[in-house]
């Protein structure tokens, strides 16, 4: 029984071992057989050249048979001079009329005289610092330095000064204190009662106003009374070496009491002034005292003004002298900086914000110089005057037909959308193929734009007229027309392939192969790279459907990447389905990214 088991258990183990090397095996050809190897990126190149950059707006219409073309200005102005008549055969080019172009003048001028005023700047920041330059930062420097240090001297003085004021003013205020307390409230007018009393009982019966005198006068003698005993109290603590803040604090508070008095002395003179009037209207005769009274009450007022004004002008002067002081200071941080900065040299950043300003300028006096030749009102064709519409001294505008001309040339009549037509300008050049002739090229000019536009289904065209400059019989009223109009030209410029341009926010960048695998490229135009690509930031220019120009940050001959080719695999991919026995198993196919 036992060795049965044995045997059937050792069969077992190798029926199991078996279907476990088949299981491995499979997954071994398995793997191979659908596994897909990595695929290998190539890149396109492109080479940095040199060229002529051609922008071109292209339309499409019909060469026509009736050959009329309105001539219009291109800018507005009064008519100086008119020099052709109607009838007159003209040559393209002509002149038909000339406008005041008194404006477009001053703007050259204006334009040149900011360009030489921006190199000037520019020469200035190139040249290195002179021995006149250091030593008139230097003087700046020390002229700031005096200019602080005296402010720090007139503020000890005003301090000085200010606790004198405050000395002059308590020689006075005891006296003024006393008398002010004697005036309301002794009793020398009547032995019974304070003077302030009496005042109010002698006319209360006439007006019962003086009791309001009464009360402002003791709520005014009272706060003032107040204020004077601290004051006082803190001037006698305190001297001419105590701390600024110390003084400067006593000042205020001095200049506080003194108003404060000033007001309690008015608030007495008020009352008495009223007693004697109330008497004074009903031919009563007052207390002599009284006029005793108001000319103490008139010193003291003379008194306190003296050492208000004085108090104020010291509590100036020291704030005066503080802001001195710190103007002084950031004086000299700046006289500082700009000594560092001349023994430094130029700034790199400050040269090139200014060689950017002469660049702007530049532009702006060729922009003004592009403006001038539009006063001048030219043929676009050769032909016949046939109207003349403008006369000297009439003011015409961009959209006045000043003359209709007819010519003999051919001309071909096309429309543009509302964004190309505004590249689009009289005079321009452009090339025409035809579809019934294809080796048939000619060149031309743009004669004519409409100044309205036609609206269809919402779309607003515009009709241009191109004149031949060369007249071909293949060429047939009615035929269609390809024209492409060269708005912009720019001749040995920096070009990169459109491709390889990029953007990121607002800067452009393109990408290059790693400076270790320059060499290794040659003329290749396309490459399996092993290092990362690099970023190189680029400032571009105009572009066309081909090309961008490059003002900066590459050279002539860089190559740069326009695109990247994925391989397909060596082998074919889990869902390329199964491989067809005597059929080949694919691969090679690439795809072009860009």
């Amino acid at each position: 029984m036992q060795p049965t088991f044995i045997k059937a258990l050792a069969r077992r183990k190798f029926l199991l071992i078996a279907l476990v090397l088949l299981a491995t095996g499979s997954g071994v050809w398995a793997y191979r057989r659908w596994r897909t190897p990595a695929a290998a990126a190539r890149y396109l190149l492109g080479t940095v050249e040199r060229g002529t950059l051609n922008v071109t707006v292209s339309g499409s219409g019909q060469v026509s048979a009736a050959n009329l073309v309105e001539v219009k200005p291109k800018a507005a102005g009064d008519v100086l001079s008119v020099q052709v008549v109607a009838g007159q055969t003209v040559k393209s080019g002509a002149v038909i009329a000339q406008l005041d172009a008194g404006d477009a003048l001053k703007a050259v001028r204006d334009a040149e005289t900011s360009l030489a005023s921006a190199k000037l700047s520019l020469e200035k920041l190139r040249r290195p610092a002179d021995a006149l330059s250091l030593l008139q930062a230097e003087h700046a420097l020390l002229t700031a330095e005096n200019s602080k240090q005296q402010a720090r001297d007139d503020l000890a003085k005003a301090y000085e000064d200010g606790f004198n004021v405050v000395a002059d003013a308590f020689l006075d205020l005891p006296d003024l204190m006393t008398s002010l307390n004697d005036i309301l409230y002794d009793n020398t007018l009547d032995g019974s009662q304070w003077n302030l009393d009496y005042y109010v009982n002698a006319i209360k019966a006439y007006d019962e106003k003086v009791f309001q005198y009464r009360d402002a006068a003791d709520a005014a003698y009272q706060t003032a009374r107040t204020a004077y005993d601290e004051n006082f109290s803190d001037y006698k603590e305190a001297s001419r070496f105590s701390e600024r803040a110390e003084i400067e604090a006593l000042i205020d508070e001095t200049y506080e009491t003194v108003k404060g008095v000033a007001e309690a002395v008015k608030s007495a003179a008020n009352l008495i002034q009223f007693y004697v009037d109330t008497l004074a209207e009903r031919r009563a005769r007052p207390q002599a005292l009284s006029a005793t009274h108001l000319n103490s009450l008139n010193g003291h007022t003379g008194t306190t003004n003296s050492h208000l004004l004085s108090l104020l002008s010291i509590r100036n002067s020291v704030q005066s002298e503080k802001e001195v002081i710190t103007a002084a200071q950031r004086s000299i941080v700046e006289r500082t900086a700009q000594l560092a900065d001349l023994k430094a040299g130029t700034d790199p950043l400050d040269l090139q914000t200014q060689e950017l300003a002469v660049r702007q300028r530049e532009v702006a006096l060729q922009d003004a110089r592009e403006q001038l030749p539009k006063y001048t009102l030219r043929a676009p064709i050769d032909g016949v005057v046939a109207e003349l519409n403008i006369k000297r001294g009439e003011a015409v505008s961009s959209g006045t037909v000043a003359a209709t001309m007819i010519s003999p040339q051919q001309l071909a009549e096309i429309t543009l959308n509302e964004v190309d037509v505004a590249a689009v300008q009289v005079g321009q050049k452009a090339i025409l193929t035809f579809d019934a002739v294809e080796e048939l090229s000619l060149t031309g000019m743009v004669a004519e734009i409409d100044t309205l536009g036609a609206v269809s289904q919402g779309v607003v065209s515009y009709a241009v007229k191109v004149t031949f400059d060369a007249q071909d019989p293949r060429s047939k009223p009615g035929m269609s027309v390809s024209v492409n109009i060269i708005t912009a030209t720019k001749v040995d410029v920096l070009l990169t392939p459109n491709a390889a341009v990029k953007n990121q926010g607002n800067s452009n960048y393109v990408e290059m192969p790693a400076a270790q695998e320059i060499t290794a490229i040659g003329s290749a135009t396309s490459i399996q790279l092993a290092l990362p690509l690099r970023r190189q930031t680029v400032e571009v220019g105009l572009a066309n459907d081909e090309s961008t120009e490059i003002l900066s940050g590459l050279v002539e001959g860089e190559r740069v990447i326009t695109g990247s080719v994925q391989s397909a695999g060596a082998a074919q991919s889990s869902d390329s389905g199964l491989r067809i026995p005597g059929l080949p198993t694919g691969g090679g196919a690439f795809r072009v990214d860009r």
